[in-house]
């Protein structure tokens, strides 16, 4: 398929923040729990369908911490297109209706700052992507451990 092909057989765009709990991927040595625990990943509240967005490389994308600017970047500094990101997953698994290709993040986030940012209960963190708003979440402690 032509970049332009793939591109066009995506639904549209949408916010995701993927959450990483940074403490527990080092203490296991891998990822899933440090990615997958309840709360992580919200999506949305919106989505905006391909026909809205003409080119989706030049949008800027944002992150707040507490009111502080953290990121500032655009998908027109991503190491791979949208495309190239859609043929490449497409080679190794079945993209179906509904799936969600999470895309990375720009520059400035929390454990690759110097010093280190880590987020703590109560705070809020908001990404807001060109076009498309605000998504606002705030940070909440585990409610139970589990083994």
């Amino acid at each position: 398929m032509t970049d332009f092909a793939l591109v066009s057989a995506a639904v549209g765009d949408r916010h995701g923040n993927d959450i990483s709990a940074r403490d527990l991927q080092a203490e296991d040595g891998q990822w899933v729990r440090g990615k997958g625990l309840d709360t992580f990943c919200p999506l949305g509240p919106w989505i905006r369908t391909a026909d809205e967005l003409a080119d989706p490389q030049p949008v800027g994308i944002r992150t707040w911490v507490n009111g502080a600017l953290m990121q500032n970047g655009s998908t027109a500094s991503m190491i791979f297109s949208v495309a190239e990101l859609i043929a490449y997953c497409s080679r190794f698994f079945t993209l179906a209706p509904g799936d969600i290709i999470l895309t990375g993040t720009p520059a400035g986030c929390g454990d690759f700052r110097t010093p280190a940012i880590a987020h703590r209960p109560g705070d809020v963190l908001e990404i807001e992507v060109d076009g498309l708003g605000r998504q606002r979440s705030q940070v909440v402690a585990p409610t139970h451990a589990r083994t």
